[in-house]
């Protein structure tokens, strides 16, 4: 009998006392720390390999913001806007995420580990060839969810809301979707190492035998 899957190992994130700062002060390649940002519109600025720990975003605009290798550990952003997200080759650790509010999220050859997001909608979460190590997605309404590519473990989409879930040539083990509704999958061979339950097998049986090449009749 195959083992459940393992869930999550989220790291809980207890942030220190912060230093308000103006977000308009930010620059690329910079490293901040202890900082907290209210309110900021940052649309179109270059954050390209900004690193932030310990960090506290709420309420900030991040739509065509750059940033390509930003680092973010242990920080925690809420209520952000972005209708295009720029964030390919990120690296996240021990980051929560609260209500994103986000269009195309380009996350693609992103590292993740002990990411917590919880809650808010996305049009498009492309994860496309990252490595993610202790993802857990709860209440959260996902258009389309693209981890083709990617080698994933202990990875749970909780009470999650999504229409396409896309896991192409993945490598994925210990990831729980059990409670999340979803309408159909790309690339079922990447399903392997996936937990579902009985009723999504019955909604994924038609796309086994066409991947299969069984005819029901």
């Amino acid at each position: 009998m195959t083992a459940p899957a393992r869930p999550p190992r989220i790291s809980p994130l207890s942030l220190p006392a912060l230093d308000a700062i103006d977000g308009r002060l930010l620059i690329d390649r910079d490293e901040r720390d202890r900082e907290h940002y209210r309110d900021s519109d940052l649309t179109g600025y270059d954050l390209t390999g900004t690193s932030f720990t310990e960090c506290d975003f709420s309420s900030v605009t991040l739509d065509d913001a750059q940033l390509r290798g930003a680092r973010f550990s242990e920080s925690r952003i809420t209520d952000s806007f972005a209708p295009s997200l720029l964030a390919a080759r990120t690296h996240w650790r021990e980051v929560l995420i609260e209500n994103p509010r986000w269009g195309s999220a380009e996350l693609f050859e992103a590292d993740l580990a002990s990411v917590h997001v919880r809650g808010g909608k996305i049009d498009y979460l492309n994860l496309r060839a990252s490595k993610i190590t202790d993802l857990l997605i709860e209440d959260c309404t996902i258009t389309d969810l693209d981890l083709g590519g990617c080698r994933g473990t202990r990875i749970e989409l909780r009470n999650c809301r999504l229409e396409t879930l896309d896991v192409t040539r993945a490598a994925l083990a210990d990831v729980d979707i059990r409670s999340t509704s979803l309408r159909t999958v790309t690339g079922l061979e990447g399903l392997r190492g996936v937990t579902i339950d009985e009723y999504q097998l019955s909604l994924f049986a038609p796309l086994f035998a066409t991947h299969l090449g069984v005819v029901v009749d």
